[in-house]
């Protein structure tokens, strides 16, 4: 039980008590009460019972692994250099491990076989504590997990001392190996393909029909290969019309743990020039031109698009809000221009956007695995194949080398490898 008493000095009562510093001395910690005695005194017993609830939660021998990655979450990678983005990836991953048996064991009894087990269930899926059987995550997703723990557990051992070695080390990630049926009549490749222009076309006519909201985004990702969160964050700020280029420095996407859209920087955290063409010139111009339109009218149903800056930590980020235009606008409300709007002023959100498009999966023909990213591996594939430099492609597409341009989402068509086969011929013939 900690010690402590008050005095006066001034007009003004204080209270003080012992606490243990990191090195297991007691020093006294002295705080500003009120002017009354007995309110000081009520301040006094708070303070030292917040203390020594603490004090036990954090001896070794009582913590648990969801109390360290709380700790950790908080002292360490709330106030760190990763981005915001990074850190709710993280958070999430937190999130998640709680929901498992492994966050309820004592910190000291966690062996690097309880931590493989874990992951292997992550990796290979299996039955999940809620009775549920589910298949393997993503290798990137379990990244995410295992970083997780391999820095919480690191924290664990130094700078906490709570344990003497980290059980991570011992950690392998190991990878669902890829089954191959050798004697299938299947021709078809594996991996995201690219669209056809034709498809491309179906696809506007469907959702002219269906939801024409999500036609313009789609345009803007199919001629620019902008990401799903940088195509809704883009503003008309953004777009020289005249030169033809965006400048891309920002995305949205849906923070769980806040129910709110956040606005941040991209995924590489740069900004980046996307130089278009005369068909997306024109595209823009008729959609800015049906904006002001739809301004006028629905008139006070309108809606403005609005970004607030909120600070947390040594971490600043920026909360997406819209408003009628008859409501009042609060003062640190700042307006956006957003290009992919509703036909209200509301923005198009990645969210509305991801579900517009597992629609066109089921119900249109040929898009049976229709994703939005699929509109940038469909932009990339195209520029390689028409001979564009494969630097060019990567500086458009944000990349932090190109050999992830080429490995990832250069699709070669068919008739691409068969001329590319053919030049063979060739030289046969010129021998």
């Amino acid at each position: 039980m900690a010690k402590g008493s008050v005095r006066k000095k001034g007009k003004k009562w204080y209270y003080r008590f012992y606490v243990e510093d990191a090195s297991g001395n007691l020093v006294q910690k002295e705080y500003a009460g009120t002017e009354s005695k007995s309110e000081t005194e009520k301040l006094l017993r708070k303070a030292m019972d917040d203390y020594d609830n603490k004090k036990f939660i954090a001896k070794p021998e009582h913590l648990t692994v969801a109390q360290l990655l709380d700790i950790w979450a908080e002292e360490e990678l709330k106030t760190g250099p990763l981005s915001n983005g990074t850190v709710e990836n993280y958070l999430g991953a937190i999130r998640q491990i709680k929901k498992h048996p492994l966050a309820d064991r004592k910190l000291k009894t966690v062996t690097a076989d309880h931590l493989q087990a874990f992951l292997d269930l992550l990796t290979f899926g299996g039955e999940f504590p809620d009775g549920k059987v589910r298949n393997g995550y993503s290798k990137d997703y379990i990244h995410s997990f295992s970083a997780v723990l391999q820095q919480s557990f690191r924290f664990a051992v130094f700078p906490k001392q709570y344990i003497s070695f980290n059980p991570m080390q011992y950690i392998k990630l190991k990878t669902q190996t890829e089954e191959v049926d050798l004697f299938s009549d299947d021709e078809t490749e594996s991996g995201i393909k690219p669209i056809s222009h034709e498809d491309y076309k179906r696809l506007i006519a469907y959702l002219e029909k269906k939801n024409p909201s999500a036609i313009l985004p789609i345009q803007i990702a199919y001629y620019a290969g902008l990401r799903i969160g940088e195509t809704c964050a883009l503003t008309w700020q953004d777009i020289n019309l005249k030169e033809q280029y965006l400048i891309i420095k920002r995305s949205i996407r849906y923070d769980g743990a806040k129910h709110k859209y956040i606005i941040g920087p991209t995924k590489r955290k740069k900004v980046r020039i996307v130089d278009f063409g005369d068909r997306l010139t024109e595209i823009l111009k008729t959609a800015k031109k049906e904006q002001l339109k739809g301004r006028l009218q629905y008139g006070e149903l309108y809606h403005c698009n609005y970004y607030r800056e909120v600070k947390d930590k040594n971490r600043t980020y920026y909360e997406y809000y819209n408003l009628g235009v008859t409501e009042e606008v609060p003062a640190d409300y700042k307006e956006l221009s957003f290009v992919c709007l509703r036909p209200d002023g509301c923005l198009e959100l990645p969210t509305t956007l991801g579900t517009v498009c597992r629609s066109v999966s089921q119900k249109l023909d040929g898009f049976e695995d229709f994703h939005f990213h699929q509109l940038r591996h469909t932009y990339t594939s195209n520029l390689l194949a028409n001979g564009a430099a494969p630097k060019d492609v990567q500086e458009l597409l944000g990349h932090s080398d190109v050999r992830t341009t080429m490995n990832t989402y250069a699709h070669s068509t068919r008739k691409a490898k068969q001329a590319s086969a053919r030049i063979l011929d060739k030289v046969a013939c010129n021998a």
